[in-house]
């Protein structure tokens, strides 16, 4: 599209100085990042205004900017008539203008995942697995908000065969948003549990990322987690062509069940497929694992692909940065699973870390899960109780609910150290007090906790002999 026709679909007024036929090389919405010939959108954030840096972007070379309103100065508009800018309401709302129209264009097959716990692996792992058929688009990362996912799909050149886009809500309006830009030809909710409470609260969860559904496109199809009472019925208000997933009742169309350990950090799992059957390797451990096995494996298989080519898809796959990422430093296992935490995730990763200690001492470094709002204290005290039935030989904790944590921990009878900590520095002290030689150690809490700070400190002081000092 060239800027004509942005300003056309965005319904946008300005002027566009004799640029009109230029082609943008691309979409941004951070400054530092501009490069030659893209489309500049100024976001208004908590922390910056994008609009006071509309000048120096034009300057490093990008083709126009869209604006709330003129970002220059009567004396700089009139130093440069010329300037390229777009003028409309919102413009996050028309970044995910932009993307719908991009997206009503592009010829791939769109897939949208939501869940509370796992949509990041799942997504990563499903593109891995589209991958044998095709190009495959998908977010970096867990770049999933209504700035992330706009930017996602315009980074996508509209002919790749598949998109893999997850979508991620703490707002009750937020699926409703991200849905209607995606329109997906397969939408997956992969799971529900307390995650972003104090914005979801008022209609639950499952209501909430159930919306997903609402927005699929003419002829798709929903993939849902039949484990999840209040997320099926929810589902069942959303979608008329619904297709369910299991790890718990086989009698389901689509399930999975963990079959045993396959090495380091990796599992194997039975899938079924309606009447197919087959086993594979996946790059994690544990029974939390068939839920995101079937879920890859459902969807494509909805989507064409054979049995074979969806085992050796997930058999060779990896995971993302930062999510059970499983790696031996001398003789301690460390398991990074820092990006983030609620209570359904942070109670998965101790169970299968515990199962991958395989009876050698096991250590908790573990933080405050965040935005649960009232259920905040009860949330705590049960992940409390998890850690106190995995029997570790120590828990750290960073940030608030502490105590609600030591009171699970208690319940279990569990009496071990448990060592709040407030940096890498005072953990890795705490640490080498404790005389532990080997073992296994699990970096879990959410995001604003660094706790990614901390696994690089032991990391290193690992690999430099000094972690029992």
């Amino acid at each position: 599209m060239n800027l004509e026709q942005i300003r056309d679909a965005l319904g946008a007024v300005g002027t566009l100085g004799g640029a009109d036929m230029t082609v943008p090389s691309g979409v941004q919405t951070d400054s530092r990042c501009v490069r030659d010939g893209e489309l500049f959108f100024c976001i208004s954030g908590e922390r910056f205004d994008g609009h006071t840096f509309a000048a120096e972007v034009l300057e490093k070379g990008a083709c126009a900017v869209v604006a709330e309103r003129p970002p220059f100065s009567m004396d700089e508009m009139q130093d440069r008539q010329d300037r390229p800018v777009l003028i409309v309401p919102d413009t996050v709302a028309a970044l995910g203008r932009l993307a719908l129209h991009h997206r009503m264009g592009a010829s791939a097959v769109v897939t949208g995942i939501t869940g509370t716990a796992g949509k990041t692996t799942v997504k990563e792992l499903l593109a891995h697995v589209l991958s044998v058929r095709g190009a495959t688009a998908r977010n970096h990362l867990n770049r999933n908000n209504q700035i992330g996912l706009p930017l996602s799909m315009l980074a996508a050149t509209g002919d790749e065969r598949f998109w893999v886009m997850e979508a991620g809500i703490s707002q009750a309006a937020d699926m409703d948003e991200l849905g209607s830009v995606l329109r997906p030809d397969l939408a997956v909710v992969l799971n529900v549990g307390q995650g972003h409470l104090s914005g979801l609260g008022d209609k639950g969860v499952a209501h909430y990322k159930a919306r997903l559904l609402k927005h699929i496109a003419r002829g798709g199809v929903g993939l849902v987690s039949a484990d999840y009472p209040d997320l099926l019925a929810e589902a069942r208000k959303n979608c008329g062509e619904l297709r369910l997933f299991s790890a718990v009742d086989p009698a389901v169309p689509y399930f999975c069940e963990y079959a045993g350990p396959a090495g380091e950090g990796r599992g194997l799992y039975r899938v079924r497929l309606e009447s197919r059957e087959f086993e594979t390797e996946a790059p994690f451990r544990g029974a939390y694992g068939a839920e995101n096995v079937i879920a890859v494996a459902a969807a494509a298989h909805i989507l064409g692909l054979t049995s074979a080519e969806i085992a050796e898809g997930l058999r060779t796959a990896e995971l993302p940065q930062q999510r059970f990422n499983c790696r031996r430093y001398g003789r301690w296992l460390v398991i990074d699973d820092t990006y983030n935490a609620n209570p359904l995730s942070a109670g998965r990763m101790v169970e299968s870390t515990a199962e991958n200690a395989c009876g050698e001492p096991v250590v908790f470094v573990m933080g405050e899960m965040l935005e649960l709002g009232e259920a905040a204290a009860q949330a705590h005290t049960e992940l409390g109780r998890a850690l106190g039935r995995a029997c570790p030989a120590a828990v750290f904790w960073k940030g608030g609910h502490g105590g609600h944590v030591q009171e699970g921990l208690h319940a279990e009878g569990w009496n071990g150290p448990f060592v709040p900590v407030a940096d890498a520095g005072a953990f890795l002290r705490a640490f080498g007090a404790l005389g532990i030689a080997s073992g296994t150690v699990l970096f879990k809490g959410s995001r604003s906790n660094r706790l990614e700070t901390f696994a690089e400190a032991f990391c290193s002081a690992v690999q430099n002999g000094q972690e029992g000092r």
